[in-house]
């Protein structure tokens, strides 16, 4: 079968992807990535082949910066990109609608990796979360932008079930667990939790080397620090400060998407900006985000308490959850003075510490990207297919060959 990705080509929604073809591949089917350029050296290392978004005429279409705007340009890269490589099926992320769009003109299965947690109206349940109405807002808000695509490409209005059908395309694959979810929620049709799909670039021995060393000078136990899109939230900067300067711990920032960092000259917080994350939270006891997807799950499938200080977009609705769950502790509440006890209670927290390890262990044992794969599959093999490959007549079969190994 061959295999279209198409997801954002930020790392958040990229890598999850990523993880998905590399399980695809080991099980012989033909995987191709369109992205944008600036994603190619990050595929490369993966080992997956690569379509350029650009030569397709959708050179800012997979930008998650601008989702709402490249709706029609992601549509028209897509089709034309699907059409070359003759694909089976497309995977996408959400919000990508030119994909969704894309697929139905093509009649193809497309399979949506989903973030965390869910984001729009559940089916049925959960009357009384308290984000009930953002999420409310989220679905309207988000099925006005995939109809304004539809529109603007030509398509009639289509007749669903349910409003978010169009959203879910065959299947919607979310990484967390129902932990995660509001109690007694019931997510819509073709919607199921799968757990963490973990992929990043390895890390640079020197690189990671540099920060291994100016750790050890300061020598206090270290807070991985992962700074999301800020959007219009108050300035994190005056409260990480005045956790890491003069107290009993450290901090190593990832900056991310976010701009203009001010640590105090003599805080101790060492700021970074690199493709991966893993060995960093390696090194730390806690984690402190602004609750998007990847920190938060990288956090908990080691164990680690979580720190949270939502900011916008999708991270309140991940922050609740995770307080809710018993996994994290809101940050940022506090008067000046309050800073680094708030923290130290985080960390002397066992319960919470406890709670976590409960947690990531249950999404470790998911499946991830071995459960989209499968999903993709039964969404996507027909009857025929197995005809035309006898040695995979099971799918099962071709799970254990080593990578390299596949019939041609």
């Amino acid at each position: 079968m061959r295999i279209m990705l198409c997801p954002m080509s930020d790392p958040g929604y990229l890598y999850p992807a990523i993880a998905t073809g590399l399980e695809l591949e080991r099980r012989c089917h033909a995987v191709t990535v369109l992205t944008r350029p600036s994603a190619q050296v990050t595929v490369e290392e993966a080992g997956l082949q690569m379509l350029s978004a650009e030569g397709y005429g959708g050179r800012r279409a997979f930008s998650v910066a601008l989702w709402i705007s490249e709706g029609t340009s992601q549509y028209q890269a897509t089709l034309r990109a699907a059409r070359d490589f003759r694909a089976d099926a497309l995977v996408t992320s959400v919000l990508c609608h030119g994909v969704l769009l894309a697929a139905e003109v093509l009649d193809l299965p497309v399979v949506v990796l989903g973030l965390t947690a869910y984001l729009w109206d559940y089916r049925a349940g959960a009357y009384a979360e308290p984000q009930r109405a953002a999420r409310a807002w989220r679905t309207r808000e988000t099925l006005k932008a995939y109809r304004r695509v539809r529109e603007q490409i030509g398509l009639q209005r289509r007749r669903d079930r349910s409003a978010v059908s169009p959203l879910v395309g065959s299947a919607l694959l979310l990484r967390g667990n129902s932990a995660l979810e509001y109690p007694g929620a019931v997510l819509p049709e073709r919607v199921e939790h799968i757990g963490p799909c973990s992929w990043e670039p390895q890390a640079d021995p020197a690189e990671l080397a540099k920060v291994l060393s100016r750790l050890d000078q300061t020598g206090k136990p270290v807070v991985y620090v992962h700074l999301g899109r800020v959007f219009h939230a108050d300035d994190p900067w005056p409260r990480l400060n005045a956790m890491f300067t003069s107290g009993p711990f450290q901090a190593v920032v990832e900056l991310g998407r976010t701009r203009d960092p001010r640590p105090d000259p003599g805080s101790d917080i060492l700021l970074v900006r690199k493709p991966w994350m893993g060995p960093l939270i390696d090194l730390s006891g806690a984690v402190l985000t602004s609750a998007t997807s990847a920190p938060v799950l990288a956090a908990l499938v080691r164990g680690l308490p979580l720190g949270v200080s939502p900011g916008g977009s999708e991270q309140p609705m991940l922050a609740e959850a995770c307080v809710r769950a018993g996994v994290a502790r809101y940050m940022g509440t506090e008067k000046d003075d309050g800073h680094q006890a708030s923290l130290l209670a985080l960390w002397q927290d066992r319960e919470l510490r406890k709670r976590s390890g409960t947690v990531g262990s249950n999404l470790a044992a998911m499946g991830g990207a071995s459960r989209a794969a499968d999903v993709i599959e039964q969404t996507s093999i027909q009857p025929a297919c197995y005809a035309l490959a006898p040695r995979c007549q099971a799918r099962d079969a071709c799970r254990p060959l080593p990578a390299g190994s596949c019939p041609p």
